[in-house]
């Protein structure tokens, strides 16, 4: 079979999945690897480039993050002075796991969870080995109090420079290596041998004209979710999700399921499930953007409330730490009138929100005195009933006074799950505030009107995890030649997902598919040197 092209491994998607399967490649061996970009190098970077670039991973406390940890500005090392005031404890290969199992109410795919797990803590040594510059996440992941950085949830460092550093860190490292990176060049379908049905390459739109690229050792699918295509998001998601905003990447339109479900890739897992946020209504709709990227996250819940256009709340919002609701809490927004929310804090509340998603160059703050005063304006974006606005907050204020009257010594902590909650024998709420509850009112008071921004979808293709390969549905067997990483796996993440294990399941099996391809392709090579 004649092709224009052939080169040992193909990619196809240049995020950080991508990027780790093809710089593992070339790392290993790879003679000539490929990565195929669907987006122009100016508005290329994937859901990557959207990210605030946190990675879940297991370790033993912060004498093992320290040796590779800098500073926001990019100096090696933390200060004595500092390492002091850090809380952190160790989270633990059982941690990671019991947070899976939580927050996906047990349906996780084991073996794909046991893969995350166990490989997290050397994904994070491959990314700091070839120069990956982390830092601890004070600004997301740690609260001040009592003098101390109480660091929270078992996420707690981030790339410096965020998504985009981390972006521009894979491009150059992959070049480093030989790869080469076409972009404007999306795959359009996938090569097969019509006898055996071996994935032998790709078909791309390149220069305006058709191509067929030969992939000896394989093509790895990087290529993302549905997300940033409406109608299937409405297909899958249901009525509605049309209208969500887009977070990101606004090419990840499901290229890679259609192209493997064509040559008899078996799909799986929660086609109907996402990840989705609280998000800034006043955001783009389409595609994220560029320069604000994450900022648009409104993460600031847990320390108020959230109330729909009726003047209802509508979700605990403590019910557990960040990491392990905002990914949910976009749904429960999406299903409000309107699909919106408003985000409501007291003076006092306010003073832990973070400034990159609060700050008034960031978003449309809306503030007053009194409550009265700002309910008045947000009559003007959208609320239609204002008693039942005031009515839900005094009655949420009587409920948070009850509890501190019988729980006197109970102490408000946004660092651990307090237990400062609307639940006592006195009053109860029929919707809880399970931690975290605190009383809204002192003014001045804050709010901000949020929307769902949908991040990446659940569902996609079944792996055999210790390969990468793609399940075929006909066979139950790998699809020889066809490797999948990224958001385009299914099975792992069930209705919710711990914040930080997205990039760290890309990297791993990113790693996992670049070395089985490039062992396919080198054993390809050995059988063609024996035949001579």
């Amino acid at each position: 079979m004649s092709f224009d092209e052939t080169f040992d491994v193909v990619v196809v998607g240049g995020g950080n999945a991508g990027f780790s399967a093809a710089t593992t490649a070339a790392q290993l061996g790879a003679k000539r690897v490929l990565v195929v970009e669907k987006a122009p190098e100016d508005d290329a970077g994937g859901n990557t480039y959207y990210t605030a670039a946190g990675y879940r991973c297991c370790f033993d406390g912060l004498s093992d993050l320290l040796p590779f940890l800098y500073q926001p500005d990019g100096t090696k090392g933390l200060p004595a002075e500092l390492v002091e005031k850090i809380e952190m404890a160790a989270y633990t290969k059982e941690d990671f796991h019991a947070d899976i199992q939580r927050v996906t109410k047990g349906r996780a795919d084991p073996v794909l969870a046991n893969v995350l797990v166990d490989n997290s803590r050397a994904g994070i040594q491959w990314l700091v080995d070839n120069g990956a510059r982390f830092m601890l996440s004070f600004n997301r992941q740690a609260f001040h109090v009592d003098g101390k950085f109480k660091f929270w949830g078992g996420m707690v460092m981030n790339m410096i420079g965020q998504g985009k550093e981390l972006y521009q860190w894979h491009t150059d490292l992959a070049r480093k290596h030989g790869v080469r990176i076409y972009y404007s060049c999306p795959a359009i379908e996938l090569i097969t041998d019509p006898s055996t049905v071996d994935v032998l390459g790709v078909r791309v739109l390149k220069d305006g004209k058709y191509k067929r690229i030969g992939a000896t050792g394989g093509v790895i699918l990087a290529c993302g979710g549905f997300q940033a295509s409406p109608a299937l998001r409405a297909k899958y998601l249901g009525p509605g999700w049309d209208l969500a905003h887009v977070r990101g990447c606004g090419y990840n339109t499901g290229d890679g399921h259609m192209m493997a479900r064509r040559v008899g890739a078996r799909l799986i897992g929660n086609y109907s499930g996402c990840h989705s946020v609280a998000w800034d209504a006043n955001s783009p709709i389409e595609v994220g953007n560029r320069i604000l990227t994450n900022q648009y996250t409104k993460s600031g819940y847990p320390l108020g409330l959230m109330l729909n256009t009726d003047g209802k709340r509508f979700v605990d919002e403590g019910f557990d730490l960040r990491n392990f609701t905002y990914a949910v809490f976009g749904k429960e927004i999406l299903k409000q009138p309107q699909g919106v929310a408003f985000q409501i804090w007291d003076a006092e509340q306010s003073k832990w929100l973070r400034t990159e998603e609060y700050a008034d160059d960031v978003t449309k703050n809306i503030r007053a005195d009194t409550l009265e005063d700002l309910v008045d304006i947000l009559v003007t974006k959208g609320l239609h009933n204002k008693a039942q606005f005031l009515s839900t907050i005094e009655e949420y204020n009587k409920a948070v006074d009850a509890f501190r009257k019988e729980n006197p010594n109970q102490k408000f902590d946004p660092a651990i799950r307090d237990g400062m909650s609307t639940q006592s024998l006195q009053m109860s709420l029929e919707l809880a505030k399970s931690n975290w509850a605190t009383p809204v009112t002192k003014g001045p008071f804050q709010a901000v009107e949020v929307t769902t921004g949908i991040t990446f979808t659940f569902g996609g293709l079944s792996i055999d995890a210790s390969t990468g390969n793609i399940i075929s549905e006909a066979t139950r067997k790998p699809i020889n030649g066809l490797y999948c990483t990224g958001e385009l796996l299914g099975g792992l993440f069930w209705g919710n997902y711990p914040g930080g294990s997205g990039l760290m399941m890309g990297t791993v099996m990113g790693r996992i598919a670049g070395k089985h391809a490039t062992e396919r392709a080198q054993g390809g090579r050995d059988r063609l040197r024996s035949q001579l």
